[in-house]
């Protein structure tokens, strides 16, 4: 039975979706504003983190920055009453692995939180796979990577991108096709979600990230990894 942590400060909506989840089968946590609800994450007890965005205390962004600091790498869903995509952007880029605006229907939910609990429970599939990506060296089974030696943050997104262009090595992938395989997404957020994500890759990956060697853009088209 997966575990879910539910960290919502509205009582009506937190007791709703916390009573939906243990009737679906889910064992579910609750906290109130964001300080308990980091607390809780860190304590590293939970398959997946539902994450309101407007909170007490701290906001969700700052409860996901800091648990993403932290080396935590539980799956978080972010739940956000705002539709603006700079919003959604930031929350994705700062290390959430999926967001839902509110008003949401319940049956939208399920099918994100179902989305995210089998693509955590796929990732064993590269679990005992090292490599080496440009400067990066990458553990996917303990999600570690370092650069020339010494240890750099991914986000759990980066190294699903990073997995996913792996298994495509050499191949053209578009955007959409990484907005669907990655984010879990059957429509297009907007092509620059990707693209931040590659740019920030880039640094961490390229020699010189101006000039691209194993990242590359192809123009139109998406991108391709030759490692």
């Amino acid at each position: 039975m997966a575990k879910i942590l539910l960290i919502e400060d509205e009582p009506e909506m937190q007791k709703g979706l916390r009573d939906n989840l243990k009737f679906e089968g889910y064992d579910v946590d609750v906290a109130g504003d964001g300080e308990k609800g980091l607390k809780k994450i860190l304590e590293g007890k939970h398959d997946l983190v539902l994450l309101d965005v407007m909170l007490p205390e701290m906001s969700g962004f700052d409860v996901c920055k800091a648990a993403r600091e932290e080396g935590v790498r539980t799956p978080i869903i972010m739940l956000t009453a705002k539709g603006e995509e700079i919003d959604k952007v930031l929350g994705l880029e700062l290390g959430a692995d999926d967001y839902i605006t509110k008003p949401f229907s319940l049956r939208e939910l399920l099918a994100r939180v179902k989305a995210v609990l089998r693509r955590k429970e796929g990732s064993g599939s590269l679990s005992e796979n090292k490599l080496v990506i440009g400067l990066l060296h990458l553990d996917f089974g303990t999600y570690v990577a370092s650069r020339r030696g010494k240890p750099i943050d991914l986000t759990p997104r980066e190294f699903e991108i990073l997995k996913y262009l792996w298994k495509n090595k050499n191949q053209v992938v578009s955007r959409d096709d990484l907005l669907t395989k990655v984010w879990g997404y059957d429509e297009s957020i907007s092509s620059r979600t990707v693209d931040n994500f590659i740019l920030k890759l880039r640094q961490k990956v390229e020699p010189s990230p101006s000039k691209p060697r194993h990242i590359v853009t192809m123009h139109g088209t998406g991108y391709k990894l030759i490692p």
